[in-house]
Formats: structure tokens, C-alpha cells, sequence
């Protein structure tokens, strides 16, 4: 999730672990030409640190300790400008009393710039994300908690997700995005147009008759 422009990038529709994990941050880097985000923030799932290293990180070549043997693999350095922190909610009668940040990549000096140039946020949290679940929820009743509605197939599931997306990302104006005209009336604006990937907010029926891919 892209906090400034509320562009939801990349959503692995898979069980949790590193395998999905990787996937994800793959595609994070994918869609963003490799280059290395302002400030990354996540919760405290062990995977995102490996995988953000794996994919992000320098390789260095190593020596070989004795002559004989295989030479060993090159390992990862971390770039100096990738700048990753995590929350870690505490919990009390399964509730959330108070949260604490840990910095895991970058130094003190690179976190406190990155917040201090963010338009949206002056602190490290996770409310963005968390609220792009909640609108993924009410979109896709497959996904609503303490209901009778669910998935059985899983293609099917997958391809529900990613609907509910593409709706969120060029479907749905946020209120967050909208801009004053001239005229004093607000234009609406969906985090896709906030990227540039379109001038207008779509329709349903506009992205189930568009193409998705070329012949």
C-alpha cells in the first residue's frame, strides 16, 4: 500500500509464510522500477525482514576460508537507503492497549527524515494498510468475518481478490484524494488517477469491458 496516494500495489491472496512473503515484496519491487521506497513499514512478521533483504539487499562476494570446497555464495548487504521499521501491538483480553516501534533497517537519523518528509504521517504505523482490509472486506463478502459467505474454490478466491483491487485502485474515489476546483466544487479522484494511470474515475461496467491484456 502506497500511503501518499492510497494505491493498494501489490495483494498475494495466499497463506501466510515466507513463500507468499517473497512473492509479495517481489512484485512491491516490480511495480516500482527496483528503486528503494522512502520508508517501509509493516507489523512484526518475521518473513518481511528476510524477504526485504533477499530482494532489496547488495550482494557481496565472499572468500573461501580453505582451499578445498565449494566457494561460498555471495551474501546480502543492506543498501544504505532502505529504511524499514515494524509495529508491534500489545495486547491485553485480545485487545490492543498500546503499540511500539522497532527500527530494523536503516539508521535513526534516515527514519526521522523519511517522517519528517511524509505528507501523511509523522509516526510509524500500520493504519493504511489496515484500512485497505477493511474496504477488501466489505468488497469482497468472501472475506467478511463472522459471516456465512465464503470461498470454496480457490482460483475463484484469487480472482476475487484481485477484482476487488482493480475496484478499490480505479473504481472507488477516496474522500482523502478528492481536489477543489476553480469553481469551489470537488473533484473525485481514485488512488489510480493520484498515479497517473488514468483521468477519470471508472465505472464497473468501463473495467468489465476493458481489455486486460493485448491479443
Amino acid at each position: 500500500m502506497e500511503a501518499v496516494s492510497k494505491f493498494a500495489i501489490a495483494v498475494i491472496p495466499d497463506k501466510r509464510g515466507l513463500k507468499a512473503v517473497r512473492k509479495l515484496v517481489g512484485e512491491l519491487a516490480e511495480r516500482s522500477d527496483h528503486g528503494l521506497p522512502e520508508l517501509i513499514t509493516s507489523d512484526e512478521y518475521k518473513p518481511y525482514k528476510r524477504a526485504l533483504l533477499e530482494t532489496y539487499g547488495e550482494a557481496i562476494g565472499q572468500r573461501r576460508r580453505h582451499r578445498r570446497g565449494r566457494r561460498p555464495g555471495p551474501r546480502r548487504r543492506v543498501p544504505n537507503g532502505l529504511v524499514y521499521a515494524t509495529v508491534h501491538k500489545h495486547r491485553r483480553n485480545g485487545r490492543v492497549v498500546r503499540t511500539s516501534v522497532q527500527r530494523i533497517y536503516g539508521s535513526a537519523e534516515q527514519l526521522e527524515r523519511a517522517l519528517a518528509d511524509s505528507p501523511v504521517s509523522s509516526h510509524v504505523n500500520v493504519a493504511f494498510v489496515e484500512r485497505y482490509n477493511g474496504t477488501d472486506r466489505h468488497l469482497n463478502s468472501r472475506k467478511g468475518r463472522k459471516v456465512y459467505r465464503f470461498s470454496k474454490d480457490p482460483g475463484l478466491h484469487e480472482a476475487m481478490t484481485h477484482y476487488a483491487q482493480t475496484v478499490y485502485n480505479f473504481c472507488r474515489p477516496n474522500r482523502v484524494l478528492r481536489q477543489r476546483q476553480a469553481d469551489q466544487r470537488w473533484k473525485p479522484r481514485s488512488p489510480a488517477m493520484t498515479q497517473g494511470l488514468t483521468d477519470h474515475v471508472w465505472s464497473i461496467r468501463e473495467l468489465a469491458c476493458r481489455q486486460a491484456c493485448p491479443p
